[in-house]
């Protein structure tokens, strides 16, 4: 049946009866192809109904459907034409991970990071009353969908939109809230279903009006029949919050029931104000494993035995070598805590809670809150860690900046998943932390080169008590050992020029080995290469200006952007030392990189030994060239 879904327009055909069978083949596709290559089973098993049940009542693209977040859009892929590509979900060429405009007209925004499907809404739902209100025939009916779920109402931004939604009563926009986390009980029969459809009943709002315009000089009458209704509704569900806030409220829904699902959202669309739709799910629904799985329900598993649900060993990697680490200096320091944004596990804190749950603070989908709360620890006398994805940390500059920084206070922030990292896509490469964190005055920042140095680079971090510290790690296994030969002040010197030294690479953290694999190929080439490992990369070693004027020319090799980053700061730091060496970077272009493993990404943008030796032969030629004297 699957197979004959082209767009919701089939299946709005489909009749009632034929639902379920549509339901299994849906999380048969959806255990198939994330056993293959992992990915978001756990959230999209708990939305099989419930995406069904949006595309029979709402029209998508003409009511956009934003999910937040983004990784429990599955199954909307699979209903909107996309069933034929699936089993290359997150593979270089097809399907994202993720909404992605460029695979369909009904992925509306490419949202990944949480909490913004809500903001989204707003803007669309403005952007329809105004043209309603303009021209009746242009988008009147048009409504807004948002489905957020799966930690997303823990962020902040998401109740700065729900109380602009909730200011503009015939703002035509619907909000699912997915509640997997199992806080509330159903609320099944008649009298529930009857106070819900009442709610959302425009003759009773419109009476309600009547009532309060006619007996508006006795408003204790009206508060009295207005608290009789919504104090009966609060014995039977919990929809005082968001009432409060002004938002029509319907249900809890039992989520998985597919015709109880259209009842409630037909009544929110026919509404044409906006309404809070509450939907209990299960995440994980539908397969065993993940059902029984008691960590997360299988969230974002790896590849994993389709049958046994038995994920296959993924080696040792750079987050087990932090984790360990941390634990270690937990024992030997009580002043350290730890904070994650709804990123227990996949930070590597779970170890640290379990060895010591008094000193673990998981603050939901907050990366704001995270750090001015690790700034009120640290004034409170304690050391925090903040353990994020690099790519979130995009969220917190600002109090990193002036809630950390600013006060000086000893905090350190743990970057997982920093620089390429590949099958997730676009946001959540964590290419921006380096450029962002050079304007933050204090800060220092240290990238390991393997294991090691993580767990060296760690320890240092904690010692610091004058300011902040960061940390940070790329995604995968964690990379082999490479001893230094030697020391150039605290930068660790790799490898020493065989010869009169023509170029000095400066390998930041794990593409010190992509520099110690070019400098062997330069030698073949005649070219004589040192490498060294900064270590901290902000601020630089002053060794570093000494090194560069032994050389002809300098290179700097990051897992950044190329824009704002390590090379630039150290272009400026020579350039501030009158040494005339010029200076390359060699990191990630400045753009949105599509999905890949992160070893075809970092072929694809030239960050192997070989580009590199290949593109510092032609620098090094060029500028011999350049020198040649002119013959006549």
């Amino acid at each position: 049946m699957l197979g004959s879904i082209e767009g919701p327009q089939d299946v709005k055909r489909l009749a009632v009866e034929e639902l379920p069978q549509l339901a299994g083949e849906i999380r048969d596709v959806l255990v198939d192809a994330c056993a293959r290559f992992g990915g978001h089973l756990g959230p999209n098993l708990g939305v099989v109904e419930l995406t069904i049940a949006l595309h029979r009542v709402f029209d998508s693209p003409r009511d956009p459907i934003i999910w937040d977040t983004g990784h429990q859009s599955y199954v909307h892929k699979l209903l909107t034409g996309r069933a034929a590509g699936f089993e290359a979900l997150k593979q270089e060429g097809g399907l994202s991970g993720y909404p992605s405009q460029a695979e369909s007209e009904h992925d509306f925004v490419e949202n990944s990071h949480a909490s913004t499907a809500l903001s989204y809404a707003d803007g669309l739902a403005k952007a329809f009353k105004l043209h309603r209100d303009r021209d009746a025939s242009g988008d009147a009916g048009r409504t807004a969908v948002a489905v957020i779920g799966d930690g997303a109402l823990t962020g902040g931004m998401a109740w700065e939109a729900l109380n602009n939604i909730a200011a503009i009563k015939d703002l035509p926009v619907v909000i699912v809230v997915n509640d997997n986390g199992r806080s509330y009980s159903p609320t099944i029969g008649g009298l529930a279903s009857h106070l819900s459809s009442l709610r959302v009943n425009r003759r009773y709002e419109d009476v309600l009006e009547y009532v309060k315009d006619k007996i508006g000089n006795v408003p204790v009458l009206y508060d009295a029949l207005h608290g009789f209704k919504k104090g009966v509704k609060d014995v039977l569900a919990p929809q005082v919050m968001f009432e409060d806030l002004g938002l029509k409220y319907v249900g809890p829904i039992d989520g998985h029931d597919e015709q109880a699902m259209e009842a409630a959202l037909r009544q929110a669309r026919d509404f044409r104000g906006p309404v809070i739709v509450h939907a209990l799910t299960q995440k994980g629904r539908g397969y065993t494993p993940a059902e029984n799985h008691d960590e997360d329900q299988f969230h974002s598993p790896g590849a994993f035995d389709r049958a046994t649900g038995a994920e296959k060993p993924k080696g040792r990697i750079w987050t087990n070598v932090f984790s360990e680490e941390l634990v270690r200096l937990g024992k030997e320091r009580d002043d350290l805590v730890a904070i994650t944004a709804a990123m227990l596990h996949p930070t590597g804190l779970n170890a640290f809670a379990e060895a010591y749950p008094d000193r673990i603070y998981d603050v939901g989908i907050a990366e704001q809150h995270a750090l001015t709360s690790a700034a009120g620890l640290a004034l409170g006398g304690l050391h925090p860690i903040v353990a994020v994805y690099a790519t979130f940390l995009n969220r917190a500059f600002d109090q990193l900046l002036m809630d950390v920084a600013l006060h000086r206070l000893p905090v350190t922030v743990v970057l997982d998943r920093a620089g390429v990292t590949g099958d997730d896509g676009a946001s959540h490469n964590g290419m921006w932390d380096l450029s962002i964190l050079q304007v933050v005055p204090g800060l220092r920042v240290a990238v390991p080169r393997d294991g090691d140095r993580l767990t060296e680079l760690l320890r240092e971090a904690v010692e610091v008590t004058d300011g902040p510290t960061v940390l940070r790690f790329p995604k995968g296994p964690v990379a082999e050992p490479i001893e230094a030969v030697g020391k150039l002040g605290e930068m660790d010197l790799l490898r020493a020029a065989a010869a009169e030294p023509d170029v000095l690479l400066v390998g930041v953290g794990p593409m010190a080995q992509v520099c110690m694999d070019a400098a062997v190929l330069l030698d073949a080439q005649g070219i004589s290469a040192t490498v060294v490992d900064p270590r901290w990369v902000k601020p630089l070693d002053e060794a570093l200006v000494l090194a560069a004027g032994a050389h002809k020319l300098v290179a700097v090799v990051e897992d950044n952007g190329r824009v704002g980053g390590v090379g630039d700061a150290v272009a400026r730091l020579l350039r501030d030392a009158d040494v005339d060496v010029p200076v390359r970077t060699f990191g990630i272009p400045q753009q949105f990189l599509d999905h890949a493993k992160r070893a075809k990404i970092l072929g694809r943008i030239g960050l192997t030994g070989q580009d590199l030796a290949r593109q510092i032969t032609e620098a090094v030629a060029r500028r011999s060239n350049a020198a040649e004297p002119v013959r006549r």
